[in-house]
């Protein structure tokens, strides 16, 4: 197709009085269609600046500097020729380009954190308890002393898990240094390794700072090093907030104490408080029968009831919680949460373990609580169970309870496994001799204790010869195992036991979680108010953050037992002690 002929002349402007020339009379029509013409022929050979500009080729309109002025009226007239008998609306399409200009503020960029950033000098020890710590910053900088270096450099050696860290350190500094246009003078940044989170800058000690500490401080020691450094940068940088950043408490005070800012490293911690872990139990409102009465829907399923249940209560209601009901003159109510769909959730009646015909290995539930993680246990669609609660509520018991039922008399799993952080209350006594089991022996009394109150119960009138079978035979199907060997296992239908788990670290508990293999169901215990591993918390414990990554899991649940069932005297002392 050949094209058309290049035009002869520029077109023409319309004045204003030419878009009230429909409206006049007859006389003036000549006079207006010779500039009609002239437009139309005009926008013909100029497809881009009409109907391709406004619909095909929008994103032109974002760049109007290189074009004529006339683009309004050259994009307006055509449609007031195609309508002449309507002067009105020709007047309203005049400013057709707006709608195309609309949707720039959806391109603008989301605005950055406005406010001054600051300047993080980290310790020597938080690089050593989180090598991940450098991105954790968000838009602040970092300053390195040179003796925290020095530091890293000395504790690099070896197989503990402090070592390890300051390993993964080093690599990750020599990752930055070694980043494509690094320069060490104006600040490596922290982005260059795919850590989009962080949008600062690691700046290291270059050159010597001029500081002054009063003469109390020995100025060899490597901490007042780090205060003389934080000092420094303090009045270089003012009015910059320069801030330290330790995980050792005397430090900090040192810091506070000479008018320097000092905070803790927090990004280990899942929980801010302990109060804050999730129960794994609600209590419903005395009300909830009222408001439900027209919206719930019930049905059974052989001896389990189901109800359907709405209302502003679904929404702080997550999967396998247990939920209870208890007034005064009115039936309880005990059930777990099984299903949540947009603003309805699902909840099933439990299995009453306290009564003496669903004993589990001779062992029944004495509280609402105990039930709760019976029923947990007991489940075979349930993989992962955390049981939480002070000394004397049953967790260890219950735990075992379940399993010798699930192993001897379901032949659900082919064994149990048990194993423990080996974390000594008191001074270490040595090395102990024998085989792995022997060596954990010692660390096993609580299994001792429980596996002989279960032989007892189960043994009834046998006698001693009855009673001396069934030990052995619950022996050979427990297993003690260490966890410094756990690296690299993968257990398949077992019935996994950590005990103690309060005193593991997050990345201890990861290693032992995803040595699960098909058919495998951990249980995790532990009390959080008896933490023996130093620099772990209530917050920072591996135990606290299982707790909350698995909750709302469909194969997961936890239960806070609160009451013991110990003895008097272990409850009072728990209270008063």
């Amino acid at each position: 197709m050949p094209l058309p002929p290049a035009p002869t002349k520029r077109a023409a402007l319309l004045s204003s009085d030419a878009y009230d020339a429909p409206a006049r009379s007859s006389s003036k029509k000549p006079t207006r269609k010779p500039a009609t013409r002239a437009v139309h022929a005009d926008a013909a050979e100029q497809p881009s600046l009409t109907s391709s500009a406004l619909h095909t080729n929008a994103p032109q309109a974002f760049a109007p500097a290189h074009l004529p002025s006339p683009s309004p009226a050259l994009l307006t007239e055509p449609a007031a020729a195609r309508a002449p008998a309507r002067p009105a609306r020709s007047k309203a399409e005049a400013p057709v380009p707006a709608p195309v200009a609309a949707p720039a503020p959806a391109r603008a960029k989301a605005p950055k954190k406005t406010g001054p950033s600051k300047l993080f000098v980290l310790d020597t020890n938080v690089l050593l308890h989180d090598p991940m710590c450098l991105f954790r910053f968000e838009e602040h900088d970092i300053f390195l002393p040179m003796i925290v270096l020095e530091e890293l450099d000395a504790h690099k050696k070896g197989m503990t898990e402090v070592a390890r860290n300051g390993r993964q350190t080093s690599r990750t500094l020599d990752a930055l240094a070694a980043a494509q246009g690094a320069d060490m003078a104006k600040g490596l940044k922290l982005d260059t390794t795919g850590h989009r989170e962080a949008g600062g800058c690691l700046f290291f000690q270059t050159a010597p700072l001029d500081y002054s500490l009063p003469t109390s401080l020995p100025q060899g020691k490597a901490d007042n090093q780090i205060l003389g450094v934080v000092e420094a940068l303090r009045k270089l940088h003012a009015p910059r907030e320069v801030v330290l950043v330790s995980k050792d408490i005397n430090m900090r005070v040192k810091a506070r104490a000479l008018g320097l800012d000092a905070e803790d490293y927090q990004n280990d911690k899942t929980l801010e408080d302990g109060d804050l872990l999730y129960s794994g139990s609600l209590a419903l409102p005395a009300d909830f029968w009222t408001r439900q009465a027209k919206d719930v829907e019930s049905w059974q399923s052989g001896s389990t009831t189901f109800y359907r249940i709405s209302g502003p209560i679904v929404g702080s209601l997550l999967i396998n919680q247990f939920v209870y009901f208890e007034a005064p003159g009115e039936p309880s109510m005990y059930g777990r949460v099984t299903e949540i769909r947009a603003k309805t959730a699902v909840i099933q009646t439990l299995r009453d373990f306290g009564h003496a015909k669903n004993a589990v290995w001779g062992v029944t539930t004495r509280n609402r609580e105990q039930n709760f993680a019976m029923n947990l246990l007991m489940d075979p669609e349930i993989d992962f169970v955390t049981l939480t609660g002070t000394a004397g509520t049953g967790k260890t018991l219950m735990a075992l309870a379940a399993g010798l039922t699930q192993v001897l008399d379901d032949r659900r799993y082919t064994e149990i496994i048990m194993t423990r952080a080996t974390v000594s209350v008191g001074e270490d006594i040595g090395f102990l001799p024998g085989t792995e089991e022997e060596k954990m022996g010692p660390w096993m009394g609580a299994l001792d204790d429980n596996l002989e109150f279960l032989a007892k119960g189960d043994g009834g009138n046998a006698g001693e010869w009855g009673r001396a079978a069934t030990n052995e035979l619950i022996r050979s199907r427990v297993k003690i195992k260490s966890m410094n060997f756990m690296r690299g296992r993968t257990f398949m239908n077992k019935y996994l036991i950590i005990d103690e788990a309060q005193n593991l670290t997050p990345k201890q508990m990861k290693t032992l979680i995803t040595r699960a293999g098909p058919g495998t169901k951990i249980i995790c215990m532990g009390n959080l108010a008896q933490i023996d591993t130093p620099y772990l918390t209530e917050g920072s414990s591996g135990l606290t953050y299982a707790v909350d990554k698995f909750k709302g899991w469909p194969h997961g649940g936890h239960i806070t037992l609160a009451r013991g069932e110990r003895s008097r005297l272990a409850d009072f002392a728990s209270e008063v002690l």
